[in-house]
């Protein structure tokens, strides 16, 4: 409104313009002055232009994905004493708005002539340690040079992504490719560790379930046409592509979309905060669940 009448006065008059709207001239004017002497702004005012800048930096350095809640604790984590409410209310007067994630095409097609593990998990995606339960599962992006395919292999107790590889093709190669990078950084104990997957046939073949056997990995794998079999891994596809896929597109080619993966991946592992894990990131769950364990054998 005070802006309205800023862009009209000098056609109508500020006085005449307040007779239509339902604002007095002396609001106008004490704006006006509050802008050009900020001492004269409440406190309340002051405290608010101290923290846009803030908010606005939180939002950005997080890839502008993050809401109001996110937000909100990652300032916490900074130190800052603010309330929810008020990174709302100042995220809506700077027109800050987080990512909504979508729906996602089905990508599972099962082989039924391919012999399948039975479901170990259960739907119960919860891990006392890292490398104890690891979640697979790939999704796909539209590109302006064809469709690419993005596998992902998540650490289960922080949510922790542990593989990933970008592919021009939906081949079994290309989800073992992640499974390889994860068995590589992480040098899982054997025969601790799960490995739960859809029925996809890429999941299935027999490369896969050779390679999960060398490393004595016992594989387990959901239901048919169900997604809450295996939907901890559903979930980080889903935050792919509402924070990345559907944000930055449209894309033009595979090393776009490969890069701006290796910028997430980086980012979600070591920045973003996550609410199941205590809205902390999934390498600071890590650390600090190694920090106990060693605190523990000390004091024994």
């Amino acid at each position: 409104m005070i802006r309205f009448i800023e862009d009209h006065r000098g056609d109508h008059g500020v006085e005449p313009i307040c007779r239509v709207l339902p604002i007095a001239p002396a609001m106008f004017y004490d704006h006006l002055a509050k802008r050009a002497d900020p001492s004269r702004l409440s406190d309340r005012a002051k405290r608010d232009e101290e923290l846009k800048p803030e908010i606005e930096r939180v939002f950005e350095e997080n890839l502008s994905v993050y809401g109001v809640r996110k937000v909100w604790h990652q300032m916490r984590r900074e130190g800052f004493d603010i309330a929810r409410c008020t990174v709302a209310r100042l995220m809506k007067d700077l027109g800050l708005e987080g990512v909504v994630r979508g729906k996602k095409p089905k990508t599972t097609i099962p082989d039924k002539a391919l012999p399948c593990p039975l479901d170990k998990v259960n739907r119960q995606f919860h891990a006392p340690a890292p490398n104890v339960l690891w979640v697979s599962d790939f999704t796909y992006v539209a590109t302006w040079q064809g469709f690419v395919y993005v596998a992902f292999v998540i650490d289960v107790f922080a949510r922790r992504i542990v593989g990933w590889r970008v592919s021009r093709t939906a081949s079994a190669g290309f989800v073992l490719d992640a499974l390889e990078q994860a068995i590589h950084q992480r040098r899982p104990a054997q025969d601790k560790l799960v490995h739960h997957s859809d029925r996809g046939s890429q999941y299935l073949s027999i490369k896969y379930t050779e390679r999960l056997a060398e490393a004595k990995i016992a594989p387990s794998v959901g239901s048919v046409g169900d997604s809450y079999d295996n939907a901890l891994a559903e979930t980080i596809n889903g935050l792919f592509k509402a924070e990345v896929i559907h944000r930055r597109g449209p894309w033009r080619s595979f090393d776009a979309v490969e890069y701006a993966t290796l910028e997430w991946v980086e980012w979600f592992n070591n920045r973003r905060l996550l609410e199941p894990i205590g809205n902390i990131p999934p390498a600071e769950a890590e650390a600090n669940f190694y920090a106990a364990l060693k605190r523990s054998d000390m004091a024994a």
